[in-house]
């Protein structure tokens, strides 16, 4: 008995990928990137060093790169953009001040004098962040020094740190240096512990009623000398 195969299967055509289309938030999301950013500004100002078919992909990559770097420590770098700046500003003072040194006139010297000034004084600002970053400023902490005139007393026992016992100490002698004169303005009568008002008025008393009326002075009749 004759046995009849199955024909086999029809073979699937493979689903071609769409090309993907970016939406415009992932637009916004890569107008806010740093690499997109600097890789953008890159390549429109370096057609006259590299050519205009630089991939702008693989200029996002090397400034990832960098920051990634830069975020480990490793900021050599960014040494040599420095330094490498620094030297081009230069070159640039020399250039500007030699045309400066042929002109004729008085105002074409002193514009490129001045150009070359500030070409010079940006190498310097240069020099100046390189050696910050190389050598970063080391930040100085002062003791506070207590110092007082008179009978007053500055106290930092409070602060952190500070031995609860000195402070203590500190407070009471602070307590019992206190000027005399705060004394006389204590209410001493029936009012323990209180203050005098110095601004309310006080009433009059008779406490002293036998010399409540003075006797007029009889003068001589007649005036000496």
């Amino acid at each position: 008995m004759a046995t009849t195969k199955k024909p086999a299967p029809a073979l699937k055509k493979p689903k071609t990928a769409k090309p993907y289309v970016m939406t415009t938030a992932d637009k916004a999301r890569m107008a806010v990137k740093p690499s997109m950013n600097g890789a953008a500004v890159i390549l429109a100002y370096q057609g006259n060093i590299m050519g205009k078919d630089a991939d702008i992909n693989a200029l996002i990559e090397r400034l990832r790169d960098t920051f990634t770097e830069v975020k480990g420590g490793d900021l050599h770098t960014l040494e040599a953009m420095l330094i490498s700046q620094a030297t081009a500003l230069q070159t640039i003072f020399t250039s500007l001040a030699r045309r400066a040194q042929d002109q004729e006139y008085q105002k074409n010297l002193e514009a490129f004098l001045t150009l070359a000034l500030k070409a010079q004084a940006q190498s310097r600002a240069t020099i100046s962040a390189l050696v910050d970053l190389k050598y970063p400023r080391q930040a100085t902490f002062v003791k506070q020094a207590n110092i007082a005139n008179g009978p007053q007393q500055v106290n930092n026992g409070g602060a952190a740190g500070a031995d609860p016992a000195q402070y203590a100490q500190a407070r009471t002698h602070a307590e019992k240096s206190a000027p005399e004169q705060n004394k006389l303005l204590e209410a001493e009568h029936g009012q323990p512990g209180k203050r005098m008002d110095t601004r309310a008025a006080q009433a009059a008393e008779r406490s002293y009623q036998a010399v409540e009326t003075v006797e007029p002075v009889h003068r001589a009749k007649k005036p000496r000398g």
